[in-house]
């Protein structure tokens, strides 16, 4: 149905409540969809009007906790939000299954970011690179001098790198950004340095932004699942078909490293991080050797074990954005008892080898299907009409009869309450 109008002058100025009887109106909707988006949740009306543009509510998803967990030899509990089925237990499955190797191991290197300047019409690049570097001095001045805070706690300017890239000069700002994502602080360093530049070079500045590309901000974590409590030779060598597929095509990469950032992402987005800055530069990452692959390494050890590797960009904070604005957020990283961006670095990556090791084993065994539909039918329950614990008694018939459909739960509903 086509709308009657989309330009709605002031809109911006509203209450998020006057702007949603006004998409009521417009849509032709009603009182059912006025009263579900009033209804924000834990989260205030203001203080989403506060966060982004044109709010008339919230959506809602899922917190679930990640069990069995032991990184860098400390007991830990993960807070995941995601709406897919089966990734939660995944995680706690996959980190059960190598505590008796120690669980899981992680380090990081420094929280670098990088700032982007595109410098063009520079006559001589090659000579504007040079007489670019040789102002290192200057360039930290500048850059430093716009974030003071940054600096008391430790961070700042650290290097400049200077490409020369189809006649275009493109300039590198290497900021340690400590805990912070630190995407405002890089983009106002480019900002301040550009006209500089520009001078330098002899041409004109055109972009200034960070890259998502945070090859120099890298987390790493590493697990052994040991023979027998893997299942035997023959799980782990299907486990190692799998990632070879995975490593050298890239269809199948595509997917596999999406099974790694169902863990990922939704540890990213239950503490208020940007969930497609993570992804963008996880997957760029994967195709750093000019062929998309799998973020994760597996091989077997001497002893005959699995282990897995995972090393990735981490580009996450614990201030600024919906980190400390949106309280669900805060309180989830109140469960993580995190102190710093490093800690959480660490916590995320080693789910995220956590969520491929149940992928990969899930499918070398019974398949994907098998234990996601059952995860599943509750949901396939609810969009059949299922209500209470309706939910509970559709799903476990569902799996007991090996299909997990819409229509089939709906005659089973219908079976349900009419006998």
């Amino acid at each position: 149905m086509a709308h009657s109008t989309s330009r709605i002058p002031g809109f911006y100025q509203l209450s998020p409540s006057e702007r949603l009887d006004k998409v009521i109106e417009i849509a032709g909707l009603g009182n059912e969809v006025r009263a579900h988006f009033s209804d924000t949740g834990n989260i205030s009306s203001a203080t989403a009007d506060a966060m982004i543009e044109n709010v008339i509510g919230t959506l809602n998803l899922p917190i679930g906790v990640a069990t069995n967990l032991v990184i860098d030899g400390e007991e830990q509990l993960v807070p995941m939000a995601t709406e897919e089925s089966s990734v939660v237990a995944a995680v706690c499955n996959a980190a059960r299954q190598c505590r008796a190797s120690g669980g899981f191991y992680t380090d990081t290197s420094e929280p670098i970011m990088i700032a982007q300047v595109q410098l063009l019409d520079v006559p001589n690049p090659e000579f504007a690179r040079l007489r670019l570097l040789s102002e290192f001095e200057q360039v930290k001045s500048i850059c430093d001098a716009t974030d003071p805070v940054l600096l008391q706690h430790g961070g700042g300017f650290r290097e400049l790198e200077v490409r020369v890239l189809d006649n275009m000069l493109i300039v590198h700002l290497l900021v340690d950004v400590r805990d912070a994502m630190g995407a405002n602080a890089v983009n106002s360093m480019a900002e301040a340095v550009a006209p500089s530049l520009a001078e330098w070079s002899g041409g004109r500045s055109c972009l200034r932004i960070l890259s998502n590309l945070a090859d120099r901000r890298i987390a790493r974590a590493r697990a052994t699942w040991k023979l027998e409590d893997l299942g035997g030779e023959s799980v782990r060598d299907g486990m190692l078909n799998a990632y070879r597929f995975a490593d050298q095509d890239p269809y199948r990469a595509a997917t596999h490293n999406k099974g790694i950032m169902n863990g990922v992402s939704a540890v990213v987005l239950a503490t208020g991080n940007d969930t497609r800055a993570v992804e963008a530069g996880a997957h760029a990452y994967a195709a750093r050797t000019g062929r998309y692959r799998s973020l994760t390494h597996w091989e077997a050890d001497s002893e005959g074990n699995l282990t897995g590797t995972l090393e990735m960009p981490m580009p996450v904070g614990l201030v600024g954005g919906a980190t400390r604005s949106h309280p669900s957020a805060r309180h989830c990283l109140d469960i993580l008892g995190v102190k710093t961006a490093d800690r959480l670095a660490r916590i995320i990556v080693a789910v995220g080898l956590a969520q491929n090791f149940a992928a990969m084993k899930a499918l070398a065994t019974t398949g994907i299907q098998k234990g996601h539909m059952a995860l599943h039918a509750k949901n396939i329950a609810v969009m059949a009409g299922a209500e209470n614990e309706e939910v509970d008694r559709i799903a476990a018939l569902l799996v007991d009869g090996g299909k997990v459909r819409v229509d089939i739960a709906q005659q089973l509903l219908e079976q349900l309450r009419h006998g």
